[in-house]
Formats: C-alpha cells, structure tokens, sequence
C-alpha cells in the first residue's frame, strides 16, 4: 500500500487519547488491563465452544465467529494505542495507517452483521422452535457467515481504496489513538466528498440494516415472551436474550454516535471517547455477558475445569 499519487506525507502522528501528562501512566495500565480481559475472555469462549461438544449449536458458532473478531478487532489497535502512552511521539508508517483502517474497517462491520445474524438465530429460536434445525442448518449458517465477511471484506476495501486516492500534503497528525476513518480525512488536502458519501452509505447500511434487522426480531421475540403462561418460561426466554440486547445496544450506540452524527455536532474528542466503547468497552463485555449469564458456558467450563483435574 504506497501513498497515493502527489501524496507527500508518508507517515503519520497519531495524538492520542489524551494529551494530560498526569492521566497516561494510569490510562495505560487501565487499557492494559481491559485488553488482557479482552485477550483471555475472548480466547478462553473461543477454545470453550471449540472443544465442547454439544456447544457445537447455531447460537455458539455465531458466539464463536463474534469471540474470534472481538479477539482480532481488539488487537488492530489497542497495542499501538498503548505504546501512545508511553511514548512522547506515536508514528505510524502511511501503509501501516492503511493497514490497520483496512482491518478495522473489515472487523467492525463483519461483528455488525454477526450480530444481525445471532439476532435473527433468537427470534428462530423463541418464535418458531420446531422449525429451528431445519431453518438454521449449518448451510444456512455457514451462508449467513460468509455474507457477514463478504460485507466486510467489501466495505473494507471500498474504505481504503477511496483513502489511497487522496492527496495528504503537510499535515499528518491524527487527532485520534488510531487510523480512523473521519480524524484521517480532516488531513487531507484534495476534496474528501467522495469518501463522506462512502462513509453515510457503508455505515449507513452497517448500522440500520443490522440495527432495524435486530429491532424487528427482538420486537417479535417480546411480543412472543409475554404470551408464554409459565413464569419461568418467560424468564427463561427473556434471559437468553438479554445479553444480546446488551452487547447490541452498546455497539451499535456508540458507532451510531460517531459516524451518523451531523459534522458540526460535538467534536473529535467526543467522538473518541464514543469510540473507546465500541473499540475497547464491547470486545471486552462480550465475553463476560455471554458467559456469566450463560449456563450452558458455565457448565461447559465446569466440564472442562473438571477433566483437567483428572
């Protein structure tokens, strides 16, 4: 990935979080700790369903598929991000900027639509459970996959390829701690009109289709809860949703917030504090969600915890 033709920056300072003096040492090792939850929970829900047996189930492969990204997402830039507070100048190479906008790109918008996917698993689930194996066969969900990393793989390039045709002249200071889409195009020095409307289409369909998608089947899915008679039925059925409700309002609030917001509304600085959850916060709630409140990952843990004493 070479800079762009009449491009003359070919690296880039990325500011940061903060510039406080006093708030790095202890922003970093909050964030490295945060990462190390989000590295462990993650690979620890990953190896659980992959060697539990009967969490082999539509509802855990997507669970698996959600853990792997979280796992990868959070990697493409929170080491960088804390290498920033430890160093008095965060450069970044101009391929490298690309690099990681290309994989951030892929992996935010592929967890959208895993979780579209795990919404409409649910409402099969609760609304239909008799047709549930015939409606979410593994064709169904392996198709359902690769349509997620299909719209991944092509709004992640459509990103960076419009990015690499833009001219950077003298500035090179990210205000951000990563290669954001919005804080990289400030800098440019030719016309970014071509990327804002790329960026209102893709996120538009990342965000609302997923978001009404989702919407629509929890609206189904309550309205399907309230008619159960039993107590516990409806406590049953609420609780294996609730979770998803979670990790879904605060992904998709916070993304919402930084990208389908008006230019003159707030500032980059709120927009970095908004992307801190949906970059840090989700990828490492989702693993303690779907575990703590999950009892066949509890039990599968027993299981597992139970074999290695033996």
């Amino acid at each position: 990935m070479a800079p762009g033709n009449g491009s003359f920056v070919t690296e880039f300072i990325l500011m940061g979080l903060t510039e406080q003096p006093d708030l790095q040492m202890p922003l970093f090792f909050l964030f490295l700790a945060m990462y190390l939850v989000t590295v462990l929970g993650n690979l620890g829900l990953v190896t659980l369903i992959g060697l539990s047996s009967h969490l082999h189930t539509p509802m855990y492969f997507f669970l698996f598929n959600l853990s792997f990204i979280d796992l990868c997402y959070s990697s493409v830039f929170t080491p960088k991000m804390l290498l920033n507070f430890t160093l008095e100048e965060n450069i970044i190479s101009y391929m490298g900027c690309m690099t990681q906008l290309y994989f951030y790109c892929f992996f935010v918008i592929s967890e959208c639509f895993v979780l579209m996917s795990m919404a409409y698993d649910r409402y099969v689930a609760i609304c239909n459970p008799l047709l549930y194996n015939i409606v979410m066969s593994r064709k169904v969900c392996s198709s359902l996959m690769f349509g997620s990393y299909l719209m991944a793989f092509s709004g992640a390039m459509a990103h960076t390829g419009c990015m690499q045709r833009l001219t950077f002249c003298d500035a090179n200071t990210i205000n951000h701690y990563f290669c954001d889409i919005l804080p990289v195009l400030q800098l440019s020095c030719t016309s970014t009109y071509i990327n804002e409307t790329l960026v209102f289409i893709v996120v538009g369909i990342t965000i609302i289709v997923p978001s009404l998608t989702i919407f629509i089947s929890y609206s189904c899915i309550l309205s399907n809860i309230l008619q159960i008679s039993s107590k516990e039925g409806r406590s049953k059925a609420f609780s294996t949703c609730s979770s998803h409700i979670i990790a879904v309002s605060l992904f998709f609030g916070s993304g919402a917030f930084m990208y389908l917001k008006p230019s003159s509304a707030g500032t980059m600085n709120e927009g970095k504090i908004s992307s801190v959850f949906y970059t840090n916060v989700v990828p490492m709630m989702n693993p303690l969600i779907y575990s703590l409140r999950n009892k066949d990952v509890k039990f599968a843990l027993r299981k597992a915890l139970s074999r290695r004493k033996f």
